[in-house]
């Protein structure tokens, strides 16, 4: 719990219909009558919560701006303090001026995310559903915010909460065989410790399997255009994207360094990635675009792997392929408007599985049919395990913990004579991990990093 009250801007600085300046905590009606002065005669602190007031905000007899002040007391709000938001006409100047006179009057400037953290800290939400709230904001498509959505709702809590209860249990009953073996506690088959400890296993790794998927819905498709210079790249960024991203000429070798644009595919971001032809060179410049075009192939969730309808296939391009093999890529022969000198028997060669496009990125054909597979693509990565609970990078790792934790009960059970003192330390490792990812074991750094993340005023 913390004592103090803060105070931020919590829309964005410019232009626009309204603004709103929040503050929290013990002091935030009283700091806020100070500022403010109602058009009805009326003490601000006595009103209900969750009222709305029209008024002025004055700096000294100076009128500031006629603005709606919204009060919600504790424990009645977002972060279970008391709140209050002053609604303001928007503008850096007139922002600025209010925040600097609650800062004046007593109030302190928040930290980054500092009202979700107190939300986190008086336990309105858990620590997995205040990250949801930066995947909210920063969501990149429909299917990343009706994911941020349903983790803001505690699915995922749920889920978690129900896997430290079962740990909790099978805990306890051994803790009870361990310490009172004279009141007759029933003993505990290491059959039956296993089965308890397996079942566990299966449902933490279909929650770490979701972790990709996860990414992919949050942060997007990083999807990379790669081929042999002058084989239409450029041309096919700029058809997807629908404007003149990257530069199209005949001379090869045109684009030297990575260009990217975003589109949307059903709901689903993809974040194109157009990089420099891969063909041995001798030019310093050209040689730093090509290392960096070999390193988004390596980070990429899917690759469009393009080749010349009106060329041979030549060792460029299988040389190309031995980089993009067994990665999720589709293939596609680019040129079908002019004459052919590669036919779909020549690239089957090259590529004995997966999907084989042709498409016309100049003329815009098949540019439609490569959208829809580039989504079932991807998609169909889980097409077995699709999940309305997704979790993050942080959550898996404390997953992983708790995971390798239960394998070691696996372990000693039934490879080694230790006793179950050495299962109940496992279990209380398993414990802590999952503790972490909804806050009920966290320490301080970890709480900085995550809502650090945050903008100021969230």
């Amino acid at each position: 719990m913390v004592n103090d009250t803060i105070a931020a801007i919590s829309t964005p600085l410019g232009e626009g219909g309204i603004g709103i300046i929040r503050l929290s905590g013990p002091d935030a009606i009283k700091i806020a009558s100070k500022i403010f002065k109602p058009k009805k005669n009326i003490n601000l602190e006595s009103q209900k919560s969750h009222t709305l007031h029209l008024g002025h905000i004055k700096k000294n007899r100076t009128l500031l701006d006629e603005v709606l002040v919204s009060i919600m007391k504790a424990p009645h709000s977002y972060t279970k303090e008391d709140v209050v938001e002053i609604n303001c006409h928007s503008g850096v100047l007139v922002l600025r001026s209010i925040l600097e006179l609650a800062l004046r009057h007593g109030a302190r400037a928040a930290q980054p995310g500092e009202f979700t953290k107190r939300a986190f800290l008086n336990g309105r939400i858990d620590l997995s559903q205040a990250e949801s709230v930066i995947d909210l904001i920063r969501s990149m498509s429909s299917k990343g915010l009706r994911l941020a959505a349903q983790q803001l709702s505690g699915r995922l809590s749920i889920k978690i909460k129900d896997l430290r209860a079962e740990l909790l249990d099978l805990l306890a009953r051994i803790e009870a065989l361990l310490n009172f073996p004279e009141d007759g506690v029933d003993s505990m088959s290491t059959n039956s410790i296993l089965s308890s400890v397996k079942k566990m296993q299966k449902k933490i790794e279909s929650l770490i399997d979701t972790a990709d998927q996860g990414e992919i819905f949050r942060h997007g498709v990083r999807t990379v255009i790669v081929g042999k210079p002058n084989v239409g790249k450029s041309s096919l960024l700029n058809t997807l994207m629908e404007e003149e991203r990257a530069i199209v000429t005949d001379i090869p070798g045109t684009t030297r360094d990575t260009v990217e644009g975003v589109i949307y595919i059903q709901g689903l971001s993809f974040i194109l990635i157009d990089t420099a032809g891969l063909q041995p060179v001798s030019n310093i410049v050209e040689k730093i675009g090509i290392a960096r075009s070999k390193k988004k192939i390596l980070e990429a969730d899917l690759i469009l792997f393009m080749l010349d309808a009106s060329t041979k296939i030549d060792s460029n391009d299988k040389r190309l392929f031995e980089l993009v093999k067994g990665r999720h890529a589709v293939a596609l022969l680019n040129k079908i408007d002019l004459p052919s000198k590669t036919k779909i028997s020549d690239i089957r060669k090259l590529v004995p599985k997966g999907m084989i496009l042709k498409i016309s990125a100049k003329e815009e054909i098949g540019t439609d049919e490569l959208k829809n597979t580039m989504f079932d693509t991807i998609l169909s990565k889980f097409k077995h395990r699709q999940s309305s609970v997704c979790i993050n990078m942080r959550h898996k790792e404390s997953l992983l913990d708790a995971q390798r934790s239960l394998d070691h009960i696996v372990y000693t059970m039934t490879r080694t004579k230790l006793t179950e003192e050495f299962v109940s330390l496992d279990l209380k490792s398993a414990l802590d991990s999952l503790g972490q990812i909804t806050g009920e074991i966290v320490n301080n750094e970890v709480l900085d990093r995550i809502f650090s993340k945050f903008c100021i005023g969230k």
